[in-house]
């Protein structure tokens, strides 16, 4: 989305393990820009002024489906982490919704502002912030990895002062305090970002190519067509979960535990679970994603966790259970978060030499007479060389400027409220750690904003994990080290998130020419609509299911242990390893940014052959069940292609993001039947012949 986590092209380390896919397959502007410029087919069309652009309907609109793409979120964080982009979901349904709005009061005759692409924009920027938060606020990650649940995993940091059950409360005061410092924090560098240095943000840049194409009559054609996909693959979603459910009255029963390549691959979660989904999020991931994924799944679950299971008694304990991390699940996890930290560091590295190096470039490359514009105190450049499109965009977007003494002002009041109110909140967590954040939260937010507008690739859960090792090991284990070292990765992940989800908004905003302001006050509203929205959709999730986070159970919350596990290793150091482990730890660390520099030395051309690790690595601890579903994904995506190209180009999006909301709209019901106690009135399960035998003498007796 990091998570929010918006992205469209480069499959990025954005969240090494809530990772986020990118659709490399609908971004199709429908009309091309040739020698016609984009902004000419607008220019008989007028802009509003920044007021009219925040509409009641589009709030409206922004609500609703902030509230489905907060459960579909939720879902895919608790399962299993991994989070396409839903920009093309969020612009497409809510030009629909909006234009169906529009279309009524104009037969009623009641219209009195026509919809506008500057409109369009506010809602996919209101709904993508609020959606953000629901996994920028860690409900499948570090606030999770706070409760006695996840804490029980583990013998090491489970006392009272390192954990914190959820509550609806204080999850919803958390997320307030926090989740607005980033926005103030890149303000006055958006002219820098946007206009002097012309970063090319291509999440942005798409999304807004994405919404122009819709507010043309080609176009608007072409987007009923879409939509009218994605209806019917999110009611066959929707109604293949209620089908399911019926067959799910009990543990291990019904189609999602089908064994489809045999009982010994099931055992070893080799399995095809029928989720409507990972399908459609396996068409929306690119080709390598789905490929690294599965080569981890068959080089963890099919061949080292086999053989490791065969040491048992020798390298760990034959007695510990299943779940625990001094057994075999310490290996599956600590060696995961080896890979993942490995690759975070290296693309750390990467991207901020790549930030620092364009930085000395565009200032070395400025008259040296000349200071860098910040805020409101700066003049328009020079447009005598740039194209009529940029002319008309920097212009208006230099219009309506909002005050530097605003950023400051907010960044400082927010940062004090939350000084004052965090320790009350978290009791480890002492008020001079958040200052020292606070001192340096701007200039990462700054890094990863920059970075990301180079590359489009975002560090959000590197940053957070950086802030797990240093504020822990600052508190100490004895002093509720864990719970703090959690605590500051939930604001130091708040606030470089939505840093750089700000400035990839600007630049959409930039394209549609919508107001810096209107895109402003839409992230702020979206923001706080995704601070209640994303709490109260979680704690359905949690008091209807009771073994959230429970290994093996319908939501086990992956991530929860594995940000755990790092706040763990940060206070405790490497003694709560199992044997081996740390040497097997070393290996895959080192492998990874091995196969991370290889990727970057043989260049594009080899690299699309090369696994990511960090996508190799979330089979790891999950196992391969979900990697089975995307491949399936990716295999009815590259048939289509094979068939009919351009209409896989145009309406895969649409078809994949249709399957992923049918099956989140139906956890709302599922949840409230469990809630109410509902059970499904049958139980499918599948057993090997033997047991089958036992079974029907069991019966017969």
């Amino acid at each position: 989305m990091d998570h929010n986590s918006t992205s469209i092209n480069n499959p990025k380390p954005e969240e090494a393990h809530n990772f986020i896919c990118d659709d490399d397959h609908g971004e199709e502007t429908v009309e091309k820009e040739d020698d016609q410029s984009v902004e000419k087919l607008f220019e008989s069309k007028e802009v509003p002024p920044w007021q009219k652009q925040l509409t009641f309907r589009a709030f409206f609109v922004s609500f609703v489906l902030s509230v489905l793409f907060t459960f579909i979120v939720m879902k895919l964080n608790l399962t299993t982490g991994i989070i396409p982009s839903l920009n093309v979901s969020a612009g497409l349904l809510g030009f629909f919704f909006v234009k169906v709005w529009t279309k009524f009061l104009d037969k009623s005759g009641l219209l009195k502002q026509p919809f506008t692409r500057q409109e369009n924009t506010v809602v996919q920027t209101c709904v993508v912030a609020s959606s953000g938060i629901a996994f920028s606020g860690g409900f499948g990650s570090y606030l999770l990895g706070m409760s006695e649940a996840i804490a029980k995993t583990s013998t090491e940091g489970n006392d009272s002062q390192n954990t914190k059950n959820p509550a609806l409360t204080w999850m919803i005061g958390f997320l307030f305090v926090v989740s607005f410092l980033g926005l103030f924090s890149v303000v006055p560098l958006r002219k820098i970002m946007i206009i002097d240095f012309k970063l090319t943000y291509p999440s942005g840049t798409a999304t807004g190519h994405l919404i122009n194409s819709f507010h043309t009559p080609l176009g608007a054609k072409l987007a009923k067509k879409k939509v009218r996909s994605l209806g019917k693959f999110c009611s066959f979603s929707f109604l293949w979960g209620f089908f399911q459910w019926f067959f799910t009255a009990g543990d291990g029963c019904g189609f999602v535990e089908f064994p489809t390549f045999g009982l010994k691959a099931y055992h070893n979660k080799f399995y095809f679970d029928f989720s409507a989904t990972y399908v459609g999020v396996g068409m929306i991931c690119p080709y390598l994603i789905n490929i690294s994924l599965l080569v981890g799944a068959i080089l963890s679950w099919g061949i080292m966790w086999p053989l490791i299971e065969k040491r048992k008694g020798d390298w760990y304990s034959a007695t510990l259970p299943s779940g625990n991390l001094h057994g075999i699940q310490g290996y599956r996890v600590f060696i995961a978060i080896a890979m993942i930290l490995g690759d975070g560091l290296y693309n750390f590295v990467k991207v901020l030499g790549s930030t620092l190096l364009g930085l000395y470039h565009q200032i070395r490359d400025k008259n040296t007479g000349s200071a860098i514009p910040v805020g409101s105190n700066s003049s328009p450049p020079n447009t005598s060389s740039v194209s009529y499109d940029d002319q008309r965009r920097t212009r208006l977007f230099l219009k309506d400027k909002i005050p530097t003494w605003v950023a400051i002002s907010g960044y400082t009041i927010f940062a004090m409220i939350s000084t004052a109110t965090l320790p009350h909140i978290f009791h480890p967590l002492k008020w001079y750690y958040i200052v020292v954040m606070y001192i340096f939260a701007p200039a990462l937010a700054f890094c990863n904003a920059y970075g990301s507008g180079l590359t489009d690739w975002s560090l959000v859960s590197t940053y957070g994990k950086l802030a797990i090792f240093v504020i822990g090991a600052w508190a100490g284990a004895s002093h509720g080290g864990v719970l703090a070292g959690l605590a500051a990765c939930g604001v130091m992940m708040n606030i470089v998130s939505t840093a750089s989800d700000l400035t990839q908004d600007f630049k959409t905003g930039y394209m549609t020419l919508a107001s810096p302001r209107s895109m402003f006050v839409s992230q702020v509203i979206g923001t706080a609509i995704g601070c209640i929205v994303a709490p109260c959709v979680f704690w359905i999730f949690y008091k209807a299911f009771p073994d959230l986070g429970t290994v093996g159970s319908q939501y086990p919350a992956p991530n929860a242990t594995i940000f755990r596990g790092i706040a763990i290793l940060g206070v405790e150091g490497f003694s709560s390893l199992p044997k081996h482990c740390l040497t097997l730890c070393y290996v895959f660390f080192i492998g990874a940014v091995v196969i991370n520099g290889l990727r970057d030395i043989v260049g594009p051309k080899w690299a699309r052959f090369i696994p990511i690790p960090m996508a190799m690595a979330i089979p790891f601890y999950l196992g391969p069940y979900f990697t089975i579903d995307m491949c399936v994904g990716s295999l009815i995506l590259f048939i289509w292609e094979t068939v009919d190209k351009a209409k896989a180009n145009a309406f895969g999006p649409a078809v994949a993001s249709g399957l992923i909301c049918g099956d989140g709209i139906w956890t709302l019901p599922s949840s409230i039947l469990a809630l109410a106690g509902v059970k499904p009135p049958i139980c499918m399960k599948f057993l090997s012949r033997k047991d089958n035998a036992r079974v029907d003498t069991f019966l017969g007796n």
